[in-house]
C-alpha cells in the first residue's frame, strides 16, 4: 500500500519547484513538523535568525538582492506579531515575501487556546494577500496564489497561515512551477501621443520617479526622456537607483515627511512626468495641490491604484515604465524634442553633517573599496555617506524604507547572502542597530561577510530635527529636546555587543583608530563591525 505524502512534504516540493530553497525563520513549536523535514531534506539552507524582526530584516535584503520570492516562517500569532513592523518595509518597498505561520490546528479553532490568534487579519495590513489554509487538498493551490501574487509587480509580502494538521495530512496534489504573469505592457500609440503632446515644449519640465523604475530596469529609458525634456529629475518614495546620481539632471531624493518639502519640487513646473512611484509620500503631506495652476501632469505606474491617488493627472497610464518610457522617448525625438532651457545647474547638497571622524572614515573606506554594495540606514548621516559613495549603479546601493528602524543590519546580512562575492556594507545608527541587533548572530553563525557601521550621535536625532520643525510650525519656542530622544544616559557598548553575538568590531573615536579599523574591516570575508562616532570632534 503506498502512502501519500503529507502537507507538509507537498510544501517543500512546492518550494523546489519554484526555487526556494532558503528559507528564513524562528522556530516554534507549532511548525515543527515543517521544521524538522526541512532539516531532513538536505537541500534547503535554514537561516536562523534570534528575533522575528532580524527575520524578516534579513528575508527582505535577500529578496531586494535577488529580486525573487523568498520565503519566511515565522511562530504562531507572537512571531507574526513580532514581525510586523518588518513585513511593514516590506509591504512599502515592494519585496516579495511569502510569509507563512504556523497553528495547532483547525481542529482546536472551538477551544480558544493558547497562541490562538486572527493571523490573517493580523497580517493583512501589512501584506498584498493574506489567507489561512483550511482543506489539506488545497495547500499547494493557496501557496501558489501567495507566491504569484508576492511576484507579481508591484510586488510585494503575502502571508499563509499553515495549520498543523492540515500539514500533518495526506497531500496529494503535484508540484508544478508557479505562473507569475508578464506585466510588460505599453500603451496603445494614441496614449503615448497623448503623453508626449501633454509634455512636450514645456519651459519648465519636472520627473518626479520612484522604486517603480528600478523594478522595471527603466533607468536608462528615464534618463532618456529626462534628456529629451531637459526635466529635473526627483526621486520620491526611492530606496535604490533610479537614476545615476552623477547625471546632471539628477536632483536626489525629496524629503519623506513634510509635505512642503516635495511641493517645492514641482511648484514652478508647466509640465510633471510621474513614474514609478506617487505623489508625494510623507508623513505630514500638503492637503492642497501641489502643483501649479495649469501644469500638465502624466502618470505612468505598473500599480493602477497609485494614479492620481491624492492629485489629479491630466493622464495616468497602468503600464510598465521601461516599455512606456522608450515608446515616449521615441514620440519625443520623433517630434524633434530639445530641451526648452538649458539643463538648470545641480541643486546645492544638503550640508554634510556628521562629525570629522566620521567623514574622514567614510573617505578611507571609500578609497579602500571597489564599488561595494551599500545599505543606507545612516538617516540623519546620510548625507556624507552619499558624498563618498553617490549611488550611481543598480544593485549596489540600497536605502532604508517604510518609516520603522532597524533595517540597516538585517538588510546587510540578506544582501551579502545574495551576493557573496561582493564587499556589502550596512550603516545604522546607534537608535536603529539595537531594533534588531540579533542579526549579527545570523552574520557569525552562517558565516556571511557583510560589514557594519554604527554611526553613533548617541540620541535619535531624526526626532530632535522632527520637532524643531513642528515647534517652528506652531510658534513654539524653542527649548530643550524631549529627554526620551536622548540616549547617552547610558552609552551602549557596541563593540562588546557585536562580540557577545560573535562578529570581531572596532570603536572609531579618534583620526588614529580609522586606519587599523578598516584594516581590521576589510582584511578577510567575515562579518565585521565598526562603532563610529558622528558628534563634531568625535566622543
Amino acid at each position: 500500500m503506498t502512502t501519500l505524502r503529507t502537507g507538509t512534504a507537498a510544501v517543500l516540493d512546492q518550494l523546489r519547484a519554484d526555487g526556494m530553497t532558503t528559507v528564513f525563520g524562528n522556530p516554534g513549536t507549532v511548525e515543527q513538523g515543517l521544521l524538522d523535514a526541512i532539516d531532513s531534506a538536505g537541500d534547503f539552507r535554514y537561516v536562523l535568525a534570534l528575533a522575528e524582526a532580524a527575520v524578516v530584516g534579513i528575508a527582505d535584503g535577500y529578496a531586494r538582492a535577488t529580486r525573487r520570492p523568498t520565503f519566511v516562517q515565522l511562530h504562531s500569532g507572537v512571531g507574526l506579531g513580532n514581525g510586523i513592523g518588518m513585513m511593514y518595509q516590506a509591504m512599502r518597498g515592494h519585496s516579495p515575501l511569502v510569509v507563512v505561520a504556523g497553528e495547532a490546528g483547525v481542529r482546536y479553532d472551538a477551544f480558544d487556546a493558547q497562541m490562538a490568534a486572527d493571523l490573517v487579519g493580523m497580517a493583512r495590513p501589512v501584506t498584498k494577500f493574506a489567507t489561512r489554509v483550511i482543506d489539506p487538498r488545497s495547500v499547494l493551490r493557496v501557496l501558489r496564489k501567495a507566491i504569484k501574487i508576492a511576484a507579481t509587480p508591484p510586488c510585494g509580502p503575502v502571508f499563509v497561515s499553515l495549520p498543523l494538521d492540515v500539514l500533518d495530512a495526506p497531500n496529494d496534489e503535484v508540484a508544478v512551477p508557479t505562473s507569475i504573469p508578464q506585466t510588460r505592457t505599453v500603451p496603445v500609440p494614441e496614449l503615448v501621443e497623448a503623453a508626449a503632446g501633454l509634455l512636450a515644449g514645456a519651459e519648465r519640465p519636472v520627473i518626479v520617479a520612484g522604486d517603480g523604475v528600478a523594478e522595471s530596469g527603466a533607468q536608462p529609458e528615464l534618463a532618456r526622456v529626462a534628456e529629451l525634456l531637459g526635466a529635473r529629475v526627483w526621486l520620491a518614495d526611492t530606496s535604490v537607483v533610479n537614476l545615476d546620481a552623477a547625471h546632471p539632471l539628477y536632483r536626489g531624493p525629496l524629503g519623506h515627511m513634510f509635505g512642503e518639502v516635495s511641493a517645492a519640487a514641482v511648484r514652478e513646473a508647466d509640465a510633471v512626468l510621474i513614474v514609478g512611484t506617487y505623489v508625494f509620500p510623507e508623513v505630514f503631506p500638503m492637503l492642497g495641490s501641489p502643483f501649479a495652476a495649469g501644469a500638465r501632469v502624466v502618470h505612468i505606474d505598473l500599480n493602477a491604484y497609485e494614479i492620481a491617488k491624492n492629485h489629479p493627472a491630466d493622464l495616468g497610464l497602468v503600464a510598465d515604465p521601461r516599455a512606456t518610457l522608450a515608446a515616449l522617448a521615441t514620440e519625443l525625438a520623433g517630434r524633434g524634442a530639445r530641451p526648452a532651457t538649458a539643463p538648470p545647474p545641480p541643486a546645492a547638497r544638503a550640508e554634510v553633517t556628521g562629525g570629522e571622524i566620521y567623514d574622514r572614515f567614510l573617505a578611507e573606506l571609500a578609497a579602500q573599496t571597489t564599488d561595494p554594495v551599500i545599505f543606507d540606514e545612516a538617516l540623519t548621516s546620510s548625507p556624507p555617506l552619499a558624498r563618498h559613495f553617490p549611488p550611481r549603479s543598480p544593485g549596489r546601493y540600497y536605502l532604508t524604507r517604510g518609516g520603522s528602524l532597524g533595517v540597516g543590519i538585517p538588510g546587510a546580512v540578506g544582501i551579502k547572502l545574495a551576493m557573496p562575492d561582493d564587499v556589502v556594507i550596512g550603516f545604522t545608527g546607534d537608535g536603529g542597530s539595537m531594533y534588531t541587533v540579533q542579526a549579527l548572530w545570523t552574520a557569525a553563525r552562517q558565516g556571511i561577510g557583510a560589514k557594519f557601521v554604527i554611526c553613533d550621535n548617541g540620541r535619535y536625532e531624526l526626532l530632535n530635527e522632527n520637532i524643531s520643525v513642528y515647534w517652528r510650525e506652531r510658534g513654539i519656542a524653542p527649548h530643550p529636546f524631549p529627554s526620551s530622544f536622548d540616549l547617552r544616559g547610558l552609552p551602549i557598548g557596541f563593540t562588546d555587543v557585536a562580540r557577545g553575538l560573535g562578529v570581531q568590531a572596532a570603536r572609531v573615536a579618534t583620526a588614529d583608530d580609522i586606519g587599523p579599523a578598516i584594516k581590521r574591516m576589510l582584511a578577510d570575508d567575515e562579518p565585521f563591525l565598526a562603532h563610529v562616532s558622528v558628534e563634531p570632534g568625535g566622543r
